[in-house]
């Protein structure tokens, strides 16, 4: 090495991998040349300590490189960290920096230390594990009012007031807004729960063991995300015997049931804030100053100017630091979390994490520690380890809090591999910083998927492309993390934005190529123990335009390449690149991959079993 370098994602340069837990020994060598006309400072800053930052001596190791060896013992938190190279002559002192590049991986020298970007180290307080149940579930999204209808010649149940119901099944999603670009009506197709009990073998065919439902309490809206009653189902939906037999059948299926928690903002018309007085002329926030329900909410004019989430007036915002708040959401007792929980509902997706505090999210838990295998999961579209929100950077990684997230970049860089928007080394790298700042634990509950109610439908963002969607749910299926299925997107469900992401799901003219390629993956990952444990490295070829994943434990392999390009491309591994590949695994790659054909736009999913 002829030039400083560093690069945590290599074994050379940082051991071990990744994020740690408190009170870890942490290795770093940095590769200096003529290290003897050098001092070399470790620079290490703990977010939020009173310490400040700390500058350690580097020891010379080898010929090329220095060696530092730093105890993680402030605690748990983001720790910062870059690299100080002085030389000194008897004429002048020369000052570098060495930091994170942006990318990852390499880093890059800084002439000034007030332009360094630190290299960011994630210590959590313990590890975050899931139940058995979750981590080797393959999950599918329900969007109860699009998916079937039950009832005797498909009637739907207690139809809403200054509500429309489609005609068919078959119609397209259509909003009905006023001139201020509200919505004036909402529309309803009337799935319920009764339609996706009796819709279980199907589910079973397809191999789900584990259904996440959007919202299903009372609401006045179609998504349900403006709850009306916490403790109540929407009568749309059915009764709560129908929901408790629906849990007991899933159960005897071996499907599990989590549930969406909507708990940063209720509906303008919910017994809590009652504007409309559906509720009782003098009850709720909206209609009586003295309703205990006042203090959850926050009035500039009373009643008709409210904070609202993100300026919605349908979704007045909870203050989620109010006491009465807390206890009716997670107490103890007669909480809305026991009721269900107690139930048998198997876990808990959390609606926009970032608009709860961190306590409050914490206190979630806690109530969910006092039963058996259940799970927690927070919707947060970006790197939940350094995520920011409201000036306070949040706390969902390091334990206790959220036990996984879900994984929308990964829907990202899927479609940007396969529209070939951006190229491969920068998707392999962001892929592997996300492995590198979760903790490992963490990083393998993610829940992910590759469409979802609000995205638009994978087919749709891919052309109406067979074989695409197909290479989407190998990439999507290959990766660390739980797969989910949107709802019809196995059966050839398009549409773009919200509500066209919506359609009611087409029973009547399922695609068969779509749904045996998704049958296919999910078998895959019920079969190949690897896919659910192993070991992950992303690897491409930008000349080839062939991408690729391995996962790898002792005893098994399994790989899945893609061929962008239009022609037929023979994979040679000496072509190949990966951001922390190490040459063992390039060894694998040899021996199962050297040599082979990938046809045009075409795949390849190899196994190996020792």
């Amino acid at each position: 090495m002829t030039h400083i370098y560093f690069n945590p994602w290599l074994e050379r340069y940082k051991q071990p991998f990744g994020a740690v837990q408190e009170g870890t020994m942490v290795n770093i060598w940095l590769s200096v040349p003529d290290q003897e006309t050098a001092k070399v400072y470790l620079i290490v800053r703990k977010e939020g300590s009173s310490s400040g930052q700390k500058n350690f001596l580097m020891e010379p190791a080898s010929e090329d490189r220095l060696h530092f060896q730093v105890k993680l013992e402030q605690g748990w938190g983001l720790y910062f960290y870059y690299f100080k190279i002085i030389r000194e002559s008897d004429e002048y002192e020369t000052i570098q920096y060495y930091g994170f590049s942006g990318q990852g991986g390499e880093g890059q020298i800084y002439g000034s230390e007030r332009d360094v970007i630190p290299y960011q180290l994630t210590c959590y307080q313990k590890p975050e594990i899931a139940p058995k149940w979750y981590r080797e579930a393959i999950f599918y999204q329900i969007f109860p009012d699009r998916f079937a209808n039950g009832n005797p010649d498909r009637i739907i149940n207690h139809p809403k007031k200054n509500s429309f119901i489609y005609a068919t099944e078959e119609d397209q999603p259509l909003y009905i807004k006023n001139h201020q670009n509200e919505i004036e009506r909402w529309d309803f197709f009337g799935g319920n729960f009764k339609g996706i009990q009796a819709k279980i073998p199907y589910l079973q065919e397809l191999g789900i063991t584990a259904l996440y439902l959007n919202p299903i309490f009372e609401a006045t809206s179609n998504h349900r995300y403006d709850t009306n009653d916490y403790f109540k189902v929407d009568s749309v939906l059915g009764t709560e015997e129908d929901f408790r037999s629906l849990i007991a059948a899933l159960h005897t299926a071996g499907i599990a049931v989590v549930l969406d928690g909507v708990f940063s903002h209720v509906g303008k018309d919910s017994r809590y804030f009652n504007r409309a007085g559906l509720y009782g002329e003098k009850s709720g926030a909206a209609r009586d100053p003295e309703s205990p329900y006042y203090d959850w909410f926050t009035f500039n004019h009373y009643p008709d100017d409210y904070k609202a989430w993100w300026g919605v007036a349908d979704l007045p915002e909870v203050r989620k630091e109010n006491p009465s708040y807390q206890e009716f959401i997670y107490g103890d007792l007669d909480s809305v979390l026991s009721k269900w929980t107690s139930m048998g509902v198997d876990g808990w997706r959390l609606d926009v994490a970032d608009e709860l505090t961190d306590d409050f999210i914490a206190g979630i838990r806690k109530n969910l520690l006092a039963y058996q295998e259940k799970i927690l999961i927070g919707e947060v579209w970006e790197d939940a380890s350094n995520k920011i929100a409201y000036d306070t950077r949040r706390k969902y990684v390091f334990g206790d809090h959220l036990q996984g997230v879900m994984n929308y970049p990964l829907r990202q860089q899927i479609l940007d591999i396969l529209k070939q928007s951006r190229s491969l080394q920068d998707i392999c790298q962001e892929m592997i910083r996300y492995q590198e700042n979760y903790p490992p634990d963490f990083y393998y509950n993610q829940l992910n998927n590759i469409g979802t109610h609000d995205t638009e439908r994978i087919i749709t963002m891919l052309d109406d492309s067979v074989e695409a969607l197909d290479q989407a749910w190998g990439l999507m299926f290959m990766m660390p993390g739980i797969p989910c299925i949107y709802y019809g997107d196995e059966a050839g469900l398009t549409g773009g934005k919200d509500p066209d992401n919506r359609k009611f799901f087409p029973w009547q003219s399922i695609d068969p190529r779509l749904f045996k390629n998704c049958q296919k993956w999910v078998e895959r990952r019920k079969t190949y123990h690897v896919l659910k444990q192993g070991e992950f490295f992303p690897f491409y070829s930008q000349s080839q335009q062939v991408f690729g994943i391995i996962r790898y434990l002792k005893d098994s392999y399994v790989v899945y390449a893609i061929n962008l390009s239009d022609q037929n491309q023979t994979l040679h591994v000496g072509e190949l690149s990966s951001p922390r590949a190490y040459q063992g695994e390039y060894d694998v790659l040899e021996r199962i991959m050297e040599g082979e054909v990938l046809a045009p736009k075409g795949s390849l999913f190899v196994s190996e079993v020792n």
